[in-house]
């Protein structure tokens, strides 16, 4: 039987750190979790702009990071948002907004940088959460990590059992890539930008190449990637905050990355469970509705 593992990153592969500026109250908000954030409101979306770090560090703080952007012809990604939102419509908002400044998003990115100057290996990603409803941008968002101790094992060990490992994520490909060489990912199994119906499609188009598709991931936007796997693991090491439908639609929750070479080989072994939802539900947790 051939399997394959899909991961997410930010939460699931690596220990992360976000921050967020609220620029409606001119507020700071320190390890925020960015996709409830963005969930909160039906007419928010999860845009990572594709920027690297030292440049807006760079640029005069008063500029309209709307200027910024056009100026030097970033573009953008999708990460999510709770209906589906096209990306010209995006676009319009993104790029005329006139709230942002670049000294919003440098508050982001320093704040992240003096969390993880520490750190060896640091994948950073900044982006906003825009508000359609408004319409513009509503906060100005970085996030910085690195692998959780164990990852590169776990990695290791999938691939000596002969098991291939993928990427899916909401990330800049660049980052990700980089990441993935880190714990010996090939970057041709690396999805970045990926929404969460492109994290499900992933899933289906695997599961044309292998008997069983496992996915691992931390959070609401892996859901649908869930639902369409062989056998769903929710990981709680950064958090065990998660909404109740996430259980419910999980086989397996695990407390630790290190975990997973060991479900993948019972799975190899021993066929009958995958793609049963399991009991290894926590009983407070109640599932929301659909």
């Amino acid at each position: 039987m051939s399997v394959a593992v899909v991961f997410d990153s930010a939460g699931t592969l690596l220990r992360t750190y976000r921050v967020a500026r609220d620029l409606l109250r001119g507020e700071m908000l320190i390890e925020v979790e960015t996709i409830p954030l963005a969930f909160a409101a039906e007419g928010r979306v999860l845009v990572l702009l594709h920027l690297r770090s030292r440049d807006v560090i760079d640029a005069p703080p008063d500029q309209l990071l709307s200027d910024y952007l056009l100026e030097q012809s970033i573009g953008f990604g999708i990460s999510c948002s709770r209906r589906i939102i096209p990306a010209d419509d995006v676009a319009d908002v993104l790029y005329t907004d006139r709230q942002a400044r670049i000294s919003d998003m440098q508050a982001c990115i320093r704040k992240v940088w003096n969390c993880c100057k520490q750190e060896t290996v640091v994948a950073v990603n900044s982006g906003v959460i825009l508000n359609l409803d408004l319409p513009g941008v509503e906060f100005t968002v970085t996030t910085g990590g690195r692998p959780f101790r164990g990852a590169r094992e776990a990695v290791s060990g999938l691939h000596r059992m002969g098991v291939p490992v993928y990427i899916a994520s909401g990330d800049r490909v660049t980052k990700l890539e980089r990441m993935g060489d880190y714990l010996g990912i090939p970057r041709e199994r690396i999805y970045g930008v990926a929404t969460p119906s492109m994290k499900a499609q992933i899933v289906e188009e695997l599961q044309e190449h292998y008997d069983k598709v496992v996915m691992i991931g931390d959070a609401i936007n892996d859901l649908k990637a869930f639902q369409r796997a062989d056998l769903a693991i929710l990981t709680e090491q950064q958090s065990d905050s998660k909404p109740g439908i996430l259980y419910a639609n999980t086989n397996l929750v695990i407390q630790d990355i290190s975990e997973v070479p060991g479900i993948v080989a019972e799975l190899l072994k021993d066929t009958t469970t995958a793609g049963k939802k399991c009991n290894n539900i926590n009983p407070n947790m109640i599932p929301e509705e659909d």
